[in-house]
């Protein structure tokens, strides 16, 4: 199960590591590069940042984490989506995690949306599963998928559930 490091053997000579290995002529060859590459994961980069005096027009897209200090006029979409206290967001939000300390202006799509208690939020969220503070605001509707960040409704969300109460008839 376990196989002895090779991290205090002495390193190859140049022309070794130049020439690739035979199977015939070295069969524990092919073992030691494997064990070389599962050694040296990739790690995940830190989240690009969007300081507080940065104004962006546009739309972004990334597979990786987002924190948003300043403005956007535009639709965003990332894996780890975080919106700041001093942050404002005017489009529509997609994200597997979303964290929403700021303003948005728009809907939001995601697994998981948190609303922290200084969020303020002007929009639909769909989501699978929401968490909203004390403290935040929200107008809008709510309405859980299983799949929120895949499933584009051609219209704005027609059966989701007012949050506001609606007069009663009758």
């Amino acid at each position: 199960m376990f196989s002895k490091s090779k991290i205090n053997d002495p390193a190859p000579k140049p022309d070794e590591v130049a020439k690739p290995a035979m199977p015939a002529a070295k069969p524990d060859a092919a073992p030691a590069a494997a064990e070389f590459k599962a050694t040296a994961p990739k790690a995940k980069p830190p989240a690009s940042v969007l300081s507080s005096d940065l104004h962006v027009t546009g739309n972004m897209k990334t597979t990786g984490d987002i924190q948003i200090e300043g403005t956007v006029e535009g639709d965003i979409r990332a894996h780890l989506l975080t919106i700041g206290e001093g942050a404002t967001i005017k489009g529509e939000v997609i994200a597997d995690d979303v964290v929403i300390n700021g303003r948005i202006v728009g809907r939001v799509r995601g697994l998981k949306v948190r609303l922290t208690s200084t969020a303020r939020v002007e929009g639909d969220i769909i989501h699978k599963t929401i968490a909203i503070e004390s403290g935040a605001h929200f107008e809008g509707s709510v309405q859980r998928q299983d799949d929120p960040l895949n499933s584009k409704s051609k219209n704005p969300v027609p059966s989701a559930a007012p949050v506001a109460p609606q007069p009663q008839k009758g």
